[in-house]
């Protein structure tokens, strides 16, 4: 098969387009042919080496294909099926891959395979952050920083269709525009404000309900300032790099709650994942829920998607095809 390998750690160019054999599914495995593999952030990380892995490794955790090949032990899945996954299994920067059954989702014939590996992995995660995380109501004001990028864009339609008052933050005018049509009531240039400033002229003295942080270094410490008492921060994120260690005052100053989430821990049974998936699927079936997708590479330029996404070029979704 042919696959993206890395051998070492480093920028993009260690993104190497090869020859491996091909995957054999185990019992309780499905092999498919992948159409559309999604890169995200985590890919960079991976690649950076922020989070170890063993080395070699063919990296990424979104795809969607047509099912080949399936273990003895599969019964609800056949050959032809229209599948695709995210998150939980590494690999997917090939053109076949073999993952557990449960991992998978159906996905209907109104949806492409691009639209499909465009919206897992991120919607996922926009739908555990304000379904689970801190589950967001009609009197809920929400801060979510990177706005015009592709959990950003996902999270604030989301936050829309729950009813909350939403605040977000984007470093162009252009991808100020693309928030705003995707929902948000307040949009603010942190790149030419305070969005502390931003957000007190907005809420008044109250503060927020909760920041969604995938930002990480940068934008931390100063989130915190602005939430209400017993606030929620969730970072799910670390894309300027990670946040020191914080002392206890820091939440204790107005009993805030502060998690690190991560997809794996809201998704960790079948049922799970398929709800989550279900839903996802049905709003964007409906068109009540937009992918937005920037641009598509040849799985062979791989290297030119990470260095787009890291150089902040894209607003929604970057896919690979092989």
């Amino acid at each position: 098969m042919k696959a993206i390998q890395i051998k070492e750690t480093g920028g993009p160019e260690v993104l190497k387009y090869t020859d491996l054999p091909d995957p054999s599914p185990t019992p309780d495995e499905v092999l498919f042919e992948i159409e559309a593999i999604g890169v995200n952030f985590i890919d960079i990380q991976i690649r950076r080496g922020q989070y170890p892995r063993q080395l070699p490794l063919i990296p990424g955790f979104e795809a969607a294909g047509r099912v080949t090949d399936v273990g003895d032990q599969v019964t609800e899945y056949e050959v032809g099926d229209r599948v695709a996954m995210a998150g939980l299994s590494m690999g997917s920067y090939a053109d076949k891959m073999a993952v557990p059954a449960w991992q998978l989702v159906k996905i209907p014939e109104s949806i492409s395979f691009d639209t499909a590996a465009a919206l897992l992995e991120q919607g996922l995660t926009a739908h555990y952050l304000c379904r689970s995380t801190y589950p967001l109501g009609p009197n809920d004001t929400c801060l979510i920083h990177a706005g015009a990028g592709g959990v950003g864009l996902l999270l604030i339609q989301m936050a829309k269709k729950l009813g909350a008052r939403v605040i977000t933050t984007v470093s162009t005018e252009s991808k100020s525009e693309i928030a705003r049509a995707a929902g948000a009531d307040h949009v603010v240039l942190y790149t030419e404000k305070d969005f502390v400033k931003e957000v007190t002229k907005i809420t008044g003295v109250d503060g927020i309900d909760v920041v969604y942080d995938s930002v990480g270094a940068t934008t931390f410490q100063k989130s915190i300032n602005c939430l209400r008492p017993r606030g929620y921060m969730v970072l799910f994120g670390q894309a300027s790099g990670p946040v020191p260690a914080i002392p206890v005052s820091t939440i204790q100053d107005k009993s805030i709650f502060f998690t690190r989430p991560g997809l794996n821990h809201y998704v960790l049974t079948k049922s799970e994942l398929k709800k989550r998936a279900d839903e996802l699927l049905a709003w964007t079936a409906s068109c009540e829920l937009t992918v937005r997708i920037h641009n598509r590479y040849k799985l062979e330029d791989a290297h030119r998607a990470h260095a787009d996404l890291e150089g902040r070029l894209s607003t929604g979704k970057l896919i690979l095809v092989p």
